[in-house]
């Protein structure tokens, strides 16, 4: 085998042996380090210093002579500023430019403080002047100046008391007012009025010829006054009521409908609404935009909502990508490792939704809610509540543009309240067309069902709507028994509660024939053609408590409120019924069927959620008036915080209806529909056929029961306890005829 030739080295050898070349380097490397240029330069400085020791003696000597103790000053600048340079800080001299003139400010003061006593030198001498009375100014002007750009909003204050001070010095002092000494409390004697029905008006009622401007500028009245000012127990609570129509309403402006003025809206408060920070919100996107990507869910906020009770961060699921590692050789041939993105998906919503309980600890929140997705937009909404609330008043519903285009179109508008997004909330009582409400026990249910009512009478008179109310807790409802919309006093009992409603069940057959007569095929079109009285009015069944009425009559109560709610809508009655006990023993499967528009306030657990909504959510609310809202056209709730109305508004508006008229519209008396729901209760059934069977059974044997009938006629329980039922009232009523005869 032939032999490989070594490889051959075509470059020259080097003359020079390798540790002389290594010695070179050690001196070149001692040459060039650090400390030796440091001394280098050093000697250097020394030696020029020394050469220009005469020039540098006779310049020091001239800037101490013009700027004397100054020098200081100047070399504490020039030291700031190369440290700001090193620092690259450059900026904060634009950010905090009058600071710094401010410092620049005070900086020439005391420099020609220090010149008074010939320390300052000839720039020092030239800041204060050459005049006694021009020193001093010129010194407290740049002082002032000083301090106002250092602290411009002190200043502004501090300016600000002091005049304030030499103005109430200088005002006029009124001249000390005698008052007449006032017998003591226990001296003076009250009269009350006669404790009725009707709830005493509110304090700013007593004087209700006053305007409401004056009223809050007029002084108290002393004791004696106020104490004549009460009316007398003989006084009418129906001229009462008329004194505060007159205060709120009395002007050619109202609106006369039939003879009845509709209320104006200054009736009702209006509430301050609060502004939140726009900071605040900025902040808490970027902690959610956080908190997620620490899990590893990319997702950006693109839209805030704020709201009056919680503010809605619109979140856009970002990507899930993943790479690959690439090795390339760059240009000097080394290997480098590069990512490169293979695919990418979208964040699925439930990572996000299951992330609440992470989102709520970052965020430091009692609780928050998930909406994924928001309808109508490509977001996931994070519901988080705000550190204050803001109150939404009536009133402030009623006067936005959603209720007032809503208005013309039905009479039974809703203002139910405002949305995450600070949007008004309407609906119509017609579409609906009866509500469902349920909630834990102060979570604002009454306040809903007064705030409906109150809007209702805000817009219609006697001749468009009744109301039946019931009102099992006896407090609750009771103040409204002096309106004239009522078509029966407040019911309070569970039994005449059931009267009511087959009453009602009656009602609805008979406007049935009516329109059936007028040949209308609803409400809407038999009034057309009628005015005032002639009006059939819509019927607003409303019941506080449905938990109540279900004890009372379980299978009776069920069918009537079914069959109201499948067939009543044509004949203008609609159902609202509340109750604080969502369970599956009261709102039972039919009720939720005829019941399609609901609303559901905080509730204790996710299983009265599901029976309310058929979805969890609603025990994440916050109560006093959170609530949501669910359409019969919408597929999920909508966040709502719910209209508020005081106590004193819901008194003036009830005093202006109830004392606008002498002559009250008809009410129906309690006896009438007892009388009525009677009839209804005798042909609830027809005569069963196995009457006279029955009958034959009785004649034969002393004593009969349920049990027997049941046996010997071959019966079920039910049709057997009804036959016992209609015969002894045949054997009651026969037995009443044969006394009448024999005493005849």
């Amino acid at each position: 085998m032939a032999r490989r030739k070594p490889p051959v080295n075509d470059k020259p050898k080097s003359r020079k042996r390798p540790e002389q070349r290594s010695r070179w380097r050690r001196f070149g490397s001692v040459v060039i380090s650090t400390p030796v240029r440091q001394l280098l330069l050093l000697v250097i400085i020394v030696l020029v210093l020394f050469w220009q020791w005469s020039n540098i003696e006779a310049a020091a000597g001239s800037l101490v002579n013009m700027f004397g103790w100054g020098l200081l000053f100047i070399g504490g600048a020039i030291i700031v500023l190369v440290v700001r340079i090193w620092l690259r800080k450059v900026g904060t001299f634009l950010f905090h430019w009058h600071r710094w003139l401010g410092g620049v400010a005070l900086a020439l003061a005391v420099w020609g403080i220090i010149a008074f006593f010939n320390l300052g030198g000839t720039f020092g001498r030239a800041i204060i002047g050459y005049t006694d009375v021009a020193d001093v100014l010129r010194v407290l002007g740049l002082i002032i100046i000083g301090v106002f750009l250092l602290a411009p909003r002190a200043s502004i204050h501090a300016i600000g008391r002091s005049l304030s001070w030499l103005v109430k010095q200088f005002e006029r002092r009124p001249a000390p007012v005698r008052r007449e000494v006032q017998p003591p409390l226990s001296q003076v004697t009250h009269t009350r009025p006669p404790v009725t029905s009707r709830p005493e008006p509110p304090v700013e009622m007593e004087n209700p010829l006053i305007p409401p401007e004056t009223a809050t500028t007029r002084p108290p009245l002393p004791v004696q006054e106020r104490a004549q000012a009460i009316p007398e127990p003989q006084k009418e609570l129906k001229q009462v009521a008329q004194d505060v129509w007159r205060k709120y309403g009395q002007s050619p402006e109202l609106v006369t409908v039939n003879g009845w003025r509709l209320p104006p809206v200054d009736i009702l408060d209006k509430s301050v609404d609060m502004e939140f920070s726009d900071a605040d919100n900025v902040q808490r996107a970027r902690l959610i935009e956080d908190a997620l990507a620490s899990y590893g869910v990319e997702t950006k906020v693109v839209q805030i909502n704020t709201g009056p009770t919680v503010t809605q961060f619109g979140v856009e699921p970002g990507w899930d990508r993943k790479f690959k590692e690439v090795k390339e050789r760059d240009r000097d041939g080394n290997i480098q490792i590069k990512q490169k993105e293979v695919s990418r998906t979208r964040v699925k919503v439930d990572r996000i939704t299951s992330l609440a309980n992470d989102l709520a600890l970052a965020l430091a929140a009692p609780t928050i809610r998930i909406e994924a997705p928001v309808p109508g937009k490509p977001v996931v909404g994070v519901e988080v509540p705000n550190t204050i609330s803001n109150m939404v008043s009536l009133r402030g519903v009623l006067e936005t543009s959603s209720f007032q285009k809503m208005l013309p179109k039905s009479r039974l508008a809703l203002a139910l309240g405002k949305g995450a997004g600070g949007e008004a909330v309407v609906s119509d009582l017609t579409k609906m067309p009866h509500l469902l409400i349920a909630g834990a026990t102060g979570s604002g249910k009454t306040v809903c069902l007064n705030a409906i009512i109150c809007c209702l009478l805000m817009h219609n008179t006697p001749y468009d709507i009744r109301f039946i109310l019931v009102d099992p807790k006896r407090v609750e409802l009771t103040p409204y028994n002096s309106i004239p919309h009522l078509a029966a006093p407040v019911i309070v009992d569970a039994n005449k509660a059931l009267i009511a409603l087959r009453w009602l069940s009656k009602e609805m057959d008979e406007r049935y024939q009516k329109l059936a007569s007028a040949g209308a095929r609803h409400i809407e079109g038999y009034n057309k053609t009628k005015q005032g009285e002639e009006k059939l009015p819509y019927l607003v069944l409303i019941i506080d408590e449905l938990a109540d009425l279900m004890m009372a009559g379980y299978d009776e109560v069920e069918n009537i409120l079914c069959r109201l709610a499948q067939l009543a809508r044509a004949t203008g009655i609609h159902l609202i019924v509340a109750t604080q006990r969502p369970s599956v023993d009261v709102v039972t499967g039919l009720i939720k069927a005829n019941f399609p528009t609901r609303i559901s306030f905080a509730v204790t657990s996710q299983v009265d959620s599901r029976t309310i909504l058929d979805m969890v959510g609603a025990e994440k609310l916050l109560g006093r008036g959170d609530m949501l809202f669910m359409p019969t056209e919408a597929a999920k709730p909508k966040r709502l915080q719910g209209c508020f109305l005081s106590d004193a508004e819901m008194e003036r508006l009830v005093y202006f209806w109830g004392g606008q008229q002498e002559q009250e519209a008809d009410r129906m008396k309690m006896e009438d529909i007892t009388r009525a729901a009677a009839e209804v209760g005798g042909r609830e059934y027809p005569r069963d056929p196995l009457l006279d069977a029955a009958k034959e059974l009785a004649t034969q044997h002393e004593h009969i029961s349920t049990s027997f009938l049941q046996r010997r006629l071959h019966i079920g329980y039910p049709r057997a306890a009804r036959l016992m039922e209609q015969l002894e009232e045949e054997l009651d009523r026969e037995g009443g005829e044969g006394e009448s005869g024999d005493e005849g």
